[in-house]
């Protein structure tokens, strides 16, 4: 109680229980729905309003070193007037990053916390940075690839297609639900800073006002990111959805190419087929145990002039051929 009533405290808690959180829900004055939406670990981004404390709920994501899966998971942020209470449920390097920024800037500024909440969604949103970056990368990459590899490669090329079009929807997913909150977050700083604070009994300084109006302006920087980071996400699957359709046209003019290749073979063999059938019905006949013509000839006169005929027929059928472009 003595430690609450100082200011300039943050209170940083991983995977409370049940029991943890009775206690802590009891000393700090937490409302049961907050508490409630920490211990079910609720998704949705929010902000919400209450007599002695901002709750905030904002979402990161860590990456799986073996899956390389895009694993989410949420801050809880409760801003009280003295200091600051975050909640997680996975072991997160972020707030380090916030307290060693803290300590290099708490010399020459205030640290508030508001200022902690600010940092604290500042870093969040960093981490978007270089997983965009790589996406950005690979988009590039795949589309100045899309029309030039060969066909042992496609395979790969498509896979890649999905997973980085996948990669760009999570991170889309993840960024966009952000809006909502700092616009929230923005218009309530704003309200507080023209001296609308109906949530406290203790009017504002001058210099809780300029505080307040300082933050605002550092959650507008973060809003700007986060619509820069949408907006590339958004010009990343532009490229990644005219890759997959360079893909899928080179794809389909192969198989063009294949079905004009296999026509042109299937109609020589048929046209073969037509040429040496009829030589195989004579000689069939000729074969056959009963009289045919020629055969009280002991002579082969007969037999070369029936070769001479198969050899005029072959040589009109592939003229004839090569007319109609056959062969």
């Amino acid at each position: 109680e003595l430690a609450l009533k100082t200011s300039g405290w943050w209170v940083d808690i991983l995977s409370p229980t049940d029991d943890e959180m009775r206690t802590i829900s009891k000393t700090f004055h937490i409302h049961p729905l907050t508490a409630e939406d920490v211990m079910a670990q609720e998704p949705r981004e929010k902000m919400e309003l209450f007599p002695n404390y901002t709750f905030i709920c904002f979402r990161s994501f860590q990456i799986d070193t073996y899956t390389e899966q895009i694993r989410p998971f949420n801050f809880y942020i409760l801003i009280f007037r003295q200091g600051l209470l975050t909640f997680h449920f996975r072991p997160s390097y972020i707030p380090q990053k916030v307290r060693e920024r803290t300590d290099q800037l708490k010399t020459y500024m205030t640290i508030t916390p508001d200022w902690m909440n600010y940092a604290l969604i500042d870093a969040i949103t960093d981490e978007f940075a270089p997983t965009l970056l790589q996406v950005e990368m690979e988009a590039v990459s795949i589309d100045e690839l899309s029309l030039v590899l060969r066909r042992s490669e496609q395979a790969d090329m498509l896979r890649r297609i999905s997973r980085c079009r996948r990669r760009s929807t999570q991170m889309s997913r993840l960024l966009t639900s952000k809006m909502d909150v700092l616009k929230s977050l923005m218009k309530r700083y704003e309200d507080w800073a023209n001296g609308d604070d109906d949530l406290s009994d203790d009017p504002l300084t001058a210099e809780g006002k300029k505080a307040f109006s300082d933050v605002c302006l550092y959650l507008g920087d973060i809003q700007d990111h986060v619509v820069t980071m949408v907006q590339n996400i958004s010009h990343y699957n532009r490229i990644l959805g005219r890759a997959h359709t360079n893909y899928l046209a080179q794809v389909n003019v192969e198989l063009t190419q294949t079905y004009s290749v296999t026509n042109m073979v299937m109609n020589r063999l048929t046209f073969l087929a037509t040429v040496f059938v009829p030589l195989t019905v004579v000689g069939g006949l000729f074969g056959m145990n009963v009289k045919v013509p020629g055969q009280d000839y002991i002579d082969l006169n007969y037999f070369f002039w029936v070769l001479a005929g198969f050899g005029l027929y072959i040589v009109f059928v592939a003229f004839f051929g090569r007319y109609i472009n056959l062969l």
